[in-house]
Protein backbone atom coordinates (compact mmCIF):
# COMPACT_ATOMS: atom_id res chain seq x y z
CA UNK A 1 0.00 0.00 0.00
CA UNK A 2 1.19 3.50 -0.35
CA UNK A 3 2.61 5.38 2.46
CA UNK A 4 1.80 8.84 3.64
CA UNK A 5 5.17 9.69 2.78
CA UNK A 6 5.13 8.51 -0.77
CA UNK A 7 1.85 9.81 -1.69
CA UNK A 8 1.88 12.93 -3.54
CA UNK A 9 -0.51 15.51 -1.70
CA UNK A 10 0.33 16.04 1.72
CA UNK A 11 -2.62 14.50 4.52
CA UNK A 12 -3.29 17.84 5.48
CA UNK A 13 -4.70 19.08 1.73
CA UNK A 14 -6.41 15.78 1.37
CA UNK A 15 -8.39 16.42 4.60
CA UNK A 16 -8.62 20.00 3.71
CA UNK A 17 -10.17 19.27 0.55
CA UNK A 18 -12.66 16.94 2.01
CA UNK A 19 -13.46 18.86 4.46
CA UNK A 20 -14.82 21.84 2.20
CA UNK A 21 -16.48 19.64 0.23
CA UNK A 22 -18.38 18.48 2.75
CA UNK A 23 -19.28 21.43 3.56
CA UNK A 24 -20.52 22.62 0.38
CA UNK A 25 -22.18 19.66 -0.39
CA UNK A 26 -24.21 19.49 2.70
CA UNK A 27 -24.96 23.18 2.98
CA UNK A 28 -26.76 22.62 -0.40
CA UNK A 29 -28.40 19.63 0.72
CA UNK A 30 -29.93 21.31 2.99
CA UNK A 31 -30.46 24.26 0.76
CA UNK A 32 -32.06 22.52 -2.16
CA UNK A 33 -34.48 20.07 0.52
CA UNK A 34 -35.64 22.11 2.56
CA UNK A 35 -39.54 22.84 0.75
CA UNK A 36 -39.48 19.41 -0.17
CA UNK A 37 -42.09 17.81 2.31
CA UNK A 38 -43.83 15.75 0.16
CA UNK A 39 -43.01 12.87 -0.91
CA UNK A 40 -42.80 13.31 -4.81
CA UNK A 41 -40.91 16.51 -4.01
CA UNK A 42 -38.21 13.98 -1.84
CA UNK A 43 -38.11 11.49 -4.38
CA UNK A 44 -38.75 12.31 -7.28
CA UNK A 45 -38.09 16.51 -7.44
CA UNK A 46 -41.37 17.01 -8.30
CA UNK A 47 -41.68 15.90 -11.52
CA UNK A 48 -40.31 18.51 -13.14
CA UNK A 49 -36.98 18.47 -14.25
CA UNK A 50 -35.81 20.42 -17.13
CA UNK A 51 -33.05 19.33 -19.89
CA UNK A 52 -30.06 21.28 -18.73
CA UNK A 53 -30.44 19.77 -15.22
CA UNK A 54 -31.59 16.40 -16.10
CA UNK A 55 -28.84 16.23 -18.77
CA UNK A 56 -26.65 16.87 -16.42
CA UNK A 57 -27.66 14.33 -13.57
CA UNK A 58 -27.51 11.85 -16.20
CA UNK A 59 -24.17 12.01 -17.48
CA UNK A 60 -22.44 12.70 -13.96
CA UNK A 61 -24.50 9.63 -12.62
CA UNK A 62 -22.67 7.43 -15.23
CA UNK A 63 -19.27 8.97 -14.60
CA UNK A 64 -18.95 6.66 -11.84
CA UNK A 65 -15.69 5.65 -9.77
CA UNK A 66 -16.00 2.88 -12.45
CA UNK A 67 -15.60 5.08 -15.31
CA UNK A 68 -12.29 7.27 -13.81
CA UNK A 69 -10.55 3.89 -12.15
CA UNK A 70 -12.15 0.90 -13.37
CA UNK A 71 -11.43 2.47 -17.15
CA UNK A 72 -7.88 2.79 -16.66
CA UNK A 73 -7.65 -0.53 -14.68
CA UNK A 74 -8.96 -2.12 -18.09
CA UNK A 75 -6.87 -0.52 -20.51
CA UNK A 76 -3.87 -1.55 -18.42
CA UNK A 77 -4.57 -4.98 -18.83
CA UNK A 78 -6.66 -5.11 -21.97
CA UNK A 79 -5.23 -2.34 -23.52
CA UNK A 80 -6.61 -0.41 -26.52
CA UNK A 81 -10.01 -2.23 -26.22
CA UNK A 82 -10.52 -2.12 -22.62
CA UNK A 83 -10.52 2.12 -22.95
CA UNK A 84 -12.49 1.72 -26.21
CA UNK A 85 -14.70 -0.94 -24.91
CA UNK A 86 -15.57 0.94 -21.37
CA UNK A 87 -16.30 3.54 -23.68
CA UNK A 88 -19.80 1.20 -25.12
CA UNK A 89 -21.30 2.15 -22.12
CA UNK A 90 -22.75 5.60 -23.42
CA UNK A 91 -25.01 2.97 -25.69
CA UNK A 92 -26.83 2.31 -22.44
CA UNK A 93 -27.84 5.97 -22.30
CA UNK A 94 -28.91 6.45 -26.19
CA UNK A 95 -30.92 3.48 -26.23
CA UNK A 96 -32.57 4.54 -22.92
CA UNK A 97 -33.77 7.96 -24.63
CA UNK A 98 -36.80 6.14 -26.41
CA UNK A 99 -37.49 3.94 -22.99
CA UNK A 100 -37.61 7.31 -21.08
CA UNK A 101 -39.70 8.78 -23.67
CA UNK A 102 -42.55 5.95 -23.33
CA UNK A 103 -41.87 5.01 -19.68
CA UNK A 104 -43.49 8.71 -19.03
CA UNK A 105 -45.96 8.27 -21.22
CA UNK A 106 -47.10 4.65 -20.22
CA UNK A 107 -46.80 5.50 -16.52
CA UNK A 108 -47.28 9.09 -15.81
CA UNK A 109 -47.63 8.64 -11.73
CA UNK A 110 -45.10 5.51 -12.05
CA UNK A 111 -42.71 5.89 -8.89
CA UNK A 112 -39.90 2.89 -9.54
CA UNK A 113 -38.66 -0.04 -12.26
CA UNK A 114 -40.44 -2.88 -10.12
CA UNK A 115 -43.81 -0.72 -10.14
CA UNK A 116 -43.30 -1.59 -13.88
CA UNK A 117 -42.15 -5.00 -13.84
CA UNK A 118 -45.02 -6.26 -11.02
CA UNK A 119 -48.04 -4.66 -13.56
CA UNK A 120 -46.20 -5.90 -17.04
CA UNK A 121 -45.74 -9.65 -15.83
CA UNK A 122 -47.12 -10.19 -12.22
CA UNK A 123 -45.65 -10.57 -8.78
CA UNK A 124 -43.29 -13.60 -9.41
CA UNK A 125 -41.46 -11.38 -12.44
CA UNK A 126 -41.23 -8.47 -9.62
CA UNK A 127 -39.53 -10.32 -6.52
CA UNK A 128 -37.18 -12.17 -9.25
CA UNK A 129 -36.45 -8.54 -10.56
CA UNK A 130 -36.44 -7.08 -6.49
CA UNK A 131 -33.73 -9.63 -5.91
CA UNK A 132 -31.75 -8.96 -9.47
CA UNK A 133 -32.15 -5.34 -8.49
CA UNK A 134 -31.12 -4.65 -5.01
CA UNK A 135 -28.30 -7.31 -5.66
CA UNK A 136 -26.58 -4.96 -8.31
CA UNK A 137 -27.78 -1.39 -6.39
CA UNK A 138 -25.65 -2.85 -3.35
CA UNK A 139 -22.73 -4.46 -5.57
CA UNK A 140 -22.38 -0.48 -7.48
CA UNK A 141 -22.43 1.16 -4.36
CA UNK A 142 -20.00 -0.64 -2.80
CA UNK A 143 -17.89 -0.53 -5.71
CA UNK A 144 -18.15 3.76 -5.19
CA UNK A 145 -17.18 3.38 -1.55
CA UNK A 146 -13.80 0.95 -2.21
CA UNK A 147 -13.06 3.50 -5.20
CA UNK A 148 -13.20 6.47 -2.75
CA UNK A 149 -11.54 4.65 -0.12
CA UNK A 150 -8.39 3.70 -2.94
CA UNK A 151 -8.49 7.16 -4.27
CA UNK A 152 -8.13 9.26 -1.31
CA UNK A 153 -5.22 6.72 -0.08
CA UNK A 154 -3.31 6.97 -3.38
CA UNK A 155 -3.43 10.64 -3.83
CA UNK A 156 -3.15 11.39 -0.13
CA UNK A 157 -1.53 8.83 1.89
CA UNK A 158 -4.94 8.90 4.33
CA UNK A 159 -5.78 5.61 4.92
CA UNK A 160 -8.76 3.73 2.88
CA UNK A 161 -11.21 3.22 5.55
CA UNK A 162 -10.70 6.86 6.60
CA UNK A 163 -11.24 8.21 3.09
CA UNK A 164 -14.28 5.76 2.36
CA UNK A 165 -16.04 6.73 5.26
CA UNK A 166 -15.54 10.41 4.70
CA UNK A 167 -17.09 10.00 1.48
CA UNK A 168 -19.94 7.68 2.21
CA UNK A 169 -20.81 9.53 5.26
CA UNK A 170 -20.85 13.27 2.81
CA UNK A 171 -22.97 11.24 0.29
CA UNK A 172 -25.67 10.09 2.82
CA UNK A 173 -25.54 13.34 4.65
CA UNK A 174 -26.91 15.93 1.68
CA UNK A 175 -28.57 12.87 0.04
CA UNK A 176 -30.91 12.59 3.42
CA UNK A 177 -31.23 16.50 3.84
CA UNK A 178 -32.33 17.36 0.40
CA UNK A 179 -33.58 14.06 -0.89
CA UNK A 180 -33.61 13.92 -4.91
CA UNK A 181 -33.88 17.33 -5.61
CA UNK A 182 -30.38 17.97 -3.31
CA UNK A 183 -29.04 14.85 -5.86
CA UNK A 184 -29.97 17.01 -9.31
CA UNK A 185 -28.39 19.81 -7.89
CA UNK A 186 -25.36 19.01 -7.02
CA UNK A 187 -25.30 16.74 -10.14
CA UNK A 188 -24.82 20.00 -11.98
CA UNK A 189 -22.17 21.45 -10.41
CA UNK A 190 -20.23 17.91 -10.27
CA UNK A 191 -20.92 17.32 -14.17
CA UNK A 192 -19.46 20.66 -14.43
CA UNK A 193 -16.25 19.98 -12.15
CA UNK A 194 -15.72 16.44 -13.94
CA UNK A 195 -15.93 17.84 -17.57
CA UNK A 196 -13.72 20.59 -16.68
CA UNK A 197 -10.79 18.04 -14.86
CA UNK A 198 -10.98 15.70 -17.81
CA UNK A 199 -10.09 18.29 -20.41
CA UNK A 200 -7.46 19.55 -18.48
CA UNK A 201 -5.79 16.41 -17.38
CA UNK A 202 -5.55 14.84 -21.33
CA UNK A 203 -4.31 18.19 -22.34
CA UNK A 204 -1.77 18.17 -19.97
CA UNK A 205 -0.76 14.72 -20.05
CA UNK A 206 -0.80 15.14 -24.19
CA UNK A 207 1.53 17.86 -23.72
CA UNK A 208 4.07 16.20 -21.38
CA UNK A 209 4.44 12.60 -21.97
CA UNK A 210 3.40 12.35 -25.89
CA UNK A 211 1.75 10.15 -28.11
CA UNK A 212 4.96 8.64 -29.81
CA UNK A 213 6.80 8.20 -25.95
CA UNK A 214 3.73 6.75 -24.42
CA UNK A 215 3.40 4.13 -27.83
CA UNK A 216 7.22 3.58 -28.64
CA UNK A 217 7.15 2.46 -24.70
CA UNK A 218 4.18 0.23 -24.83
CA UNK A 219 5.68 -1.65 -28.23
CA UNK A 220 8.52 -2.10 -26.26
CA UNK A 221 7.46 -3.42 -22.55
CA UNK A 222 3.86 -4.17 -22.85
CA UNK A 223 3.00 -5.33 -26.99
CA UNK A 224 0.05 -6.95 -25.87
CA UNK A 225 -1.62 -4.09 -24.82
CA UNK A 226 -1.87 -2.48 -28.64
CA UNK A 227 -2.73 -5.97 -29.90
CA UNK A 228 -6.36 -5.25 -31.80
CA UNK A 229 -7.69 -9.16 -32.00
CA UNK A 230 -6.74 -9.70 -28.33
CA UNK A 231 -9.23 -12.26 -28.02
CA UNK A 232 -10.07 -11.40 -24.00
CA UNK A 233 -10.21 -7.81 -24.91
CA UNK A 234 -12.91 -8.50 -28.12
CA UNK A 235 -15.02 -10.45 -25.68
CA UNK A 236 -15.04 -7.50 -23.76
CA UNK A 237 -15.71 -5.19 -25.67
CA UNK A 238 -19.02 -7.10 -26.59
CA UNK A 239 -19.46 -7.46 -22.99
CA UNK A 240 -19.37 -4.37 -21.60
CA UNK A 241 -21.84 -2.84 -24.28
CA UNK A 242 -24.50 -5.64 -23.28
CA UNK A 243 -23.28 -5.20 -19.79
CA UNK A 244 -24.06 -1.42 -19.82
CA UNK A 245 -27.53 -1.61 -21.20
CA UNK A 246 -28.13 -4.14 -18.93
CA UNK A 247 -27.26 -1.69 -15.93
CA UNK A 248 -29.10 1.21 -17.51
CA UNK A 249 -32.18 -0.78 -18.23
CA UNK A 250 -33.12 -1.95 -15.53
CA UNK A 251 -31.82 0.20 -12.57
CA UNK A 252 -34.28 2.42 -10.58
CA UNK A 253 -31.62 4.92 -11.01
CA UNK A 254 -32.62 5.85 -14.86
CA UNK A 255 -36.15 4.73 -14.22
CA UNK A 256 -36.75 7.42 -11.18
CA UNK A 257 -35.19 10.40 -13.38
CA UNK A 258 -37.70 8.89 -16.47
CA UNK A 259 -40.48 9.61 -13.67
CA UNK A 260 -38.83 12.91 -12.31
CA UNK A 261 -38.16 15.07 -15.79
CA UNK A 262 -41.16 16.95 -17.38
CA UNK A 263 -42.86 15.73 -20.41
CA UNK A 264 -40.90 15.83 -23.35
CA UNK A 265 -37.56 15.97 -21.77
CA UNK A 266 -36.28 12.62 -21.03
CA UNK A 267 -35.77 11.16 -24.78
CA UNK A 268 -33.30 14.43 -25.23
CA UNK A 269 -31.35 14.63 -21.80
CA UNK A 270 -30.44 10.56 -22.07
CA UNK A 271 -29.89 11.31 -25.74
CA UNK A 272 -27.40 14.11 -25.00
CA UNK A 273 -25.79 12.50 -22.00
CA UNK A 274 -24.88 9.63 -23.29
CA UNK A 275 -22.82 12.00 -26.74
CA UNK A 276 -21.72 13.96 -23.63
CA UNK A 277 -19.93 10.56 -21.18
CA UNK A 278 -17.99 8.98 -24.14
CA UNK A 279 -15.44 10.78 -24.58
CA UNK A 280 -14.75 10.39 -20.56
CA UNK A 281 -13.84 6.88 -20.10
CA UNK A 282 -11.69 7.06 -23.43
CA UNK A 283 -9.36 9.45 -21.82
CA UNK A 284 -9.18 8.43 -17.83
CA UNK A 285 -8.01 5.29 -19.43
CA UNK A 286 -5.73 6.56 -22.17
CA UNK A 287 -3.74 7.92 -19.25
CA UNK A 288 -3.37 4.10 -18.02
CA UNK A 289 -1.19 3.74 -21.33
CA UNK A 290 1.80 5.90 -19.84
CA UNK A 291 2.49 3.48 -16.86
CA UNK A 292 5.67 2.06 -19.48
CA UNK A 293 7.19 4.94 -20.30
CA UNK A 294 6.90 6.86 -16.55
CA UNK A 295 8.14 3.57 -15.26
CA UNK A 296 5.42 3.57 -12.28
CA UNK A 297 5.22 0.98 -10.12
CA UNK A 298 1.21 0.08 -9.70
CA UNK A 299 1.15 -1.73 -6.69
CA UNK A 300 -3.04 -2.18 -7.88
CA UNK A 301 -4.25 -2.28 -11.25
CA UNK A 302 -7.32 -0.08 -10.12
CA UNK A 303 -4.86 2.38 -8.27
CA UNK A 304 -3.42 3.28 -11.75
CA UNK A 305 -5.72 6.32 -12.62
CA UNK A 306 -4.51 8.44 -9.70
CA UNK A 307 -1.43 7.11 -9.92
CA UNK A 308 -0.33 8.31 -13.40
CA UNK A 309 -2.07 11.26 -13.52
CA UNK A 310 -0.58 12.59 -10.04
CA UNK A 311 2.89 11.81 -11.51
CA UNK A 312 2.09 13.64 -14.89
CA UNK A 313 0.98 16.88 -13.34
CA UNK A 314 2.07 17.09 -10.23
CA UNK A 315 0.79 18.37 -6.79
CA UNK A 316 -1.84 20.86 -8.82
CA UNK A 317 -2.49 17.68 -10.96
CA UNK A 318 -3.25 15.85 -7.58
CA UNK A 319 -5.30 18.31 -6.25
CA UNK A 320 -7.37 17.96 -10.00
CA UNK A 321 -7.77 14.67 -9.96
CA UNK A 322 -8.61 14.31 -6.03
CA UNK A 323 -11.30 17.17 -7.10
CA UNK A 324 -12.80 15.43 -10.60
CA UNK A 325 -12.94 11.95 -9.11
CA UNK A 326 -14.52 12.60 -5.66
CA UNK A 327 -17.30 14.66 -7.87
CA UNK A 328 -17.71 11.77 -10.10
CA UNK A 329 -17.87 9.28 -6.85
CA UNK A 330 -20.04 11.21 -5.11
CA UNK A 331 -22.67 12.31 -8.10
CA UNK A 332 -23.65 8.93 -8.44
CA UNK A 333 -23.32 7.52 -4.67
CA UNK A 334 -26.18 10.02 -4.11
CA UNK A 335 -28.64 9.09 -7.11
CA UNK A 336 -27.81 5.28 -6.60
CA UNK A 337 -28.50 5.71 -2.53
CA UNK A 338 -31.74 8.29 -3.68
CA UNK A 339 -32.99 5.16 -6.01
CA UNK A 340 -32.24 2.46 -4.13
CA UNK A 341 -34.17 4.15 -0.71
CA UNK A 342 -37.72 4.59 -2.73
CA UNK A 343 -37.06 0.99 -4.75
CA UNK A 344 -37.20 -0.13 -1.48
CA UNK A 345 -39.34 2.24 0.20
CA UNK A 346 -42.66 1.95 -2.54
CA UNK A 347 -41.59 -2.24 -3.52
CA UNK A 348 -40.66 -3.63 -0.28
CA UNK A 349 -41.79 -1.40 2.85
CA UNK A 350 -44.97 -0.26 1.18
CA UNK A 351 -46.26 -3.04 -0.95
CA UNK A 352 -45.09 -5.86 1.57
CA UNK A 353 -45.43 -4.58 4.77
CA UNK A 354 -47.33 -1.18 4.92
CA UNK A 355 -49.64 -0.82 2.07
CA UNK A 356 -51.56 1.87 3.76
CA UNK A 357 -48.44 3.66 4.74
CA UNK A 358 -49.46 7.26 4.54
CA UNK A 359 -47.06 9.96 2.13
CA UNK A 360 -45.57 11.47 4.98
CA UNK A 361 -44.56 8.02 6.48
CA UNK A 362 -42.87 7.03 3.44
CA UNK A 363 -40.98 9.92 3.42
CA UNK A 364 -39.49 9.38 6.49
CA UNK A 365 -38.88 5.59 5.63
CA UNK A 366 -36.82 6.67 2.51
CA UNK A 367 -35.12 8.61 5.03
CA UNK A 368 -34.25 6.08 7.32
CA UNK A 369 -33.62 3.92 4.78
CA UNK A 370 -30.87 6.16 2.85
CA UNK A 371 -28.97 6.01 6.22
CA UNK A 372 -29.07 2.18 6.38
CA UNK A 373 -27.89 2.01 2.61
CA UNK A 374 -24.88 4.21 3.87
CA UNK A 375 -23.88 1.73 6.91
CA UNK A 376 -24.69 -1.62 4.88
CA UNK A 377 -22.45 0.01 2.22
CA UNK A 378 -19.57 0.90 4.94
CA UNK A 379 -19.49 -2.79 6.60
CA UNK A 380 -18.96 -4.29 2.99
CA UNK A 381 -16.14 -1.87 1.85
CA UNK A 382 -14.44 -2.55 4.97
CA UNK A 383 -12.77 -5.64 4.09
CA UNK A 384 -12.48 -4.42 0.54
CA UNK A 385 -11.89 -8.13 -1.25
CA UNK A 386 -11.64 -7.69 -4.04
CA UNK A 387 -10.87 -5.31 -6.99
CA UNK A 388 -13.18 -2.97 -9.12
CA UNK A 389 -13.36 -4.01 -12.11
CA UNK A 390 -14.03 -7.45 -10.33
CA UNK A 391 -16.81 -6.74 -8.54
CA UNK A 392 -18.17 -4.63 -10.98
CA UNK A 393 -18.40 -7.41 -14.08
CA UNK A 394 -19.26 -9.86 -11.20
CA UNK A 395 -23.16 -8.13 -11.79
CA UNK A 396 -23.03 -8.52 -15.01
CA UNK A 397 -24.08 -11.50 -15.04
CA UNK A 398 -27.08 -10.55 -13.61
CA UNK A 399 -28.42 -7.28 -14.86
CA UNK A 400 -27.75 -8.60 -18.42
CA UNK A 401 -30.51 -10.81 -18.02
CA UNK A 402 -33.12 -7.57 -17.71
CA UNK A 403 -32.35 -6.35 -21.10
CA UNK A 404 -34.84 -8.18 -22.87
CA UNK A 405 -37.73 -8.68 -20.39
CA UNK A 406 -37.75 -4.80 -20.11
CA UNK A 407 -37.33 -3.54 -23.64
CA UNK A 408 -39.80 -6.31 -25.02
CA UNK A 409 -41.92 -5.61 -22.08
CA UNK A 410 -41.98 -1.82 -23.18
CA UNK A 411 -42.87 -1.89 -26.62
CA UNK A 412 -44.33 -5.53 -27.22
CA UNK A 413 -47.77 -6.99 -25.95
CA UNK A 414 -46.81 -10.48 -26.94
CA UNK A 415 -43.92 -10.31 -24.24
CA UNK A 416 -44.66 -13.83 -22.24
CA UNK A 417 -44.33 -13.11 -18.00
CA UNK A 418 -43.67 -16.88 -17.80
CA UNK A 419 -40.74 -16.12 -20.61
CA UNK A 420 -39.54 -12.75 -18.50
CA UNK A 421 -39.38 -14.83 -14.99
CA UNK A 422 -36.89 -17.41 -16.96
CA UNK A 423 -35.32 -15.01 -18.65
CA UNK A 424 -34.26 -13.32 -15.81
CA UNK A 425 -33.02 -16.14 -13.61
CA UNK A 426 -32.02 -18.43 -16.52
CA UNK A 427 -30.03 -15.64 -17.87
CA UNK A 428 -28.70 -14.61 -14.39
CA UNK A 429 -27.66 -18.45 -13.85
CA UNK A 430 -25.62 -18.75 -17.36
CA UNK A 431 -24.08 -15.48 -16.88
CA UNK A 432 -22.73 -16.32 -13.59
CA UNK A 433 -21.51 -19.99 -14.13
CA UNK A 434 -19.57 -18.03 -17.13
CA UNK A 435 -18.11 -15.68 -15.01
CA UNK A 436 -16.45 -18.44 -13.10
CA UNK A 437 -15.91 -20.68 -15.92
CA UNK A 438 -14.56 -18.20 -18.67
CA UNK A 439 -13.88 -14.65 -16.88
CA UNK A 440 -15.84 -11.72 -16.29
CA UNK A 441 -15.89 -10.20 -19.76
CA UNK A 442 -17.94 -12.56 -20.62
CA UNK A 443 -20.80 -12.82 -17.98
CA UNK A 444 -23.09 -9.98 -19.20
CA UNK A 445 -22.80 -11.32 -23.22
CA UNK A 446 -24.01 -14.61 -22.01
CA UNK A 447 -26.46 -13.70 -19.83
CA UNK A 448 -28.28 -11.75 -22.46
CA UNK A 449 -28.32 -14.33 -24.94
CA UNK A 450 -30.24 -16.77 -22.53
CA UNK A 451 -32.29 -14.15 -21.66
CA UNK A 452 -33.23 -13.27 -25.14
CA UNK A 453 -33.49 -16.61 -26.05
CA UNK A 454 -36.37 -16.91 -23.66
CA UNK A 455 -37.79 -13.94 -23.88
CA UNK A 456 -38.22 -14.55 -27.94
CA UNK A 457 -39.09 -18.39 -27.58
CA UNK A 458 -42.29 -17.52 -25.28
CA UNK A 459 -43.58 -14.75 -27.03
CA UNK A 460 -43.27 -17.33 -30.34
CA UNK A 461 -44.89 -20.13 -28.09
CA UNK A 462 -47.30 -18.66 -26.14
CA UNK A 463 -47.81 -14.81 -26.90
CA UNK A 464 -49.67 -12.27 -24.36
CA UNK A 465 -52.13 -9.91 -25.26
CA UNK A 466 -51.23 -7.08 -23.08
CA UNK A 467 -53.22 -3.76 -22.36
CA UNK A 468 -51.56 -0.75 -21.75
CA UNK A 469 -54.11 0.92 -19.57
CA UNK A 470 -52.93 -1.66 -17.30
CA UNK A 471 -49.68 0.47 -16.69
CA UNK A 472 -51.61 3.64 -15.38
CA UNK A 473 -51.75 3.04 -11.78
CA UNK A 474 -52.14 5.99 -9.41
CA UNK A 475 -50.28 5.64 -6.23
CA UNK A 476 -52.88 4.89 -3.17
CA UNK A 477 -50.48 6.83 -0.38
CA UNK A 478 -52.64 5.88 2.33
CA UNK A 479 -54.99 3.81 0.91
CA UNK A 480 -55.16 -0.04 0.58
CA UNK A 481 -53.60 -0.95 -2.74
Amino acid sequence: MKSVQDAILDPTIGWTILGLFSLLWIALGWYWGRHAKELDDYVLAGRRVGLALGTATAMATWVTSNTTMAAPQLALQLGIWGMLGYSLGSVGLLMFAPLAKRIRRLMPSGYTSGDFIRLRYGNTAWRVFLGISLFYSLGWLVSMGMAGGILIHALTGIPYHFGMSVILAICVGYTLLGGFRAVIGTDFIQAILILTGVVIIAGLAIDRVGFDTIHGALEQQRPELLNLLMPAALMFLFNNLLFGVGEIFHSNVWWSRAFAFREGVGARAYMLAGLLWAPIPIVAGFIALAVPSLGINVPAADMVGPMVAADILGVGGAVLVLIMVFAALSSSLDSLLAATSILLTEDIYRRHFRPQASSAELRRASAWIIVGLGALTWLLCAPRVTTLAELLYFTGAFVASTIWPIAAGLFWRRANPLAAVAGMVLGSAAGLWSYFAIGFYVAALVGAAVSMTCVLLGAWLAPDRFEWSRLQETHPQGEVP
